[in-house]
């Protein structure tokens, strides 16, 4: 007779990912209430910083090419 093998819980329901957890809020708390002025002293730059990426990730849909050949226009505005 072969006995069943042992199953262990799943990760987040075991002891040591409570214990992760909590640890994970106090450091997360710690850090943003002694670092919040270096956040916030930073948060202009970042702001600047998001311009750039904003534009290239944005607008790479509108076909801002340069090229206005027929192969690079949509069939509905094909005029030949």
């Amino acid at each position: 007779m072969e006995l069943p093998a042992p199953t262990h819980p799943p990760f987040w329901r075991s002891p040591a990912s409570a214990a992760l957890v909590v640890a994970v809020l106090v450091g997360g708390f710690l850090l943003t209430t002694e670092h919040r002025a270096h956040v916030l002293g930073a948060l202009p730059f970042l702001l600047l910083l998001l311009c750039p990426l904003m534009h290239y990730f944005m607008h790479g849909k509108h076909r801002h090419g340069g090229s206005t050949t027929a192969h690079a226009l949509p069939p509905e505005d094909r005029h030949a």
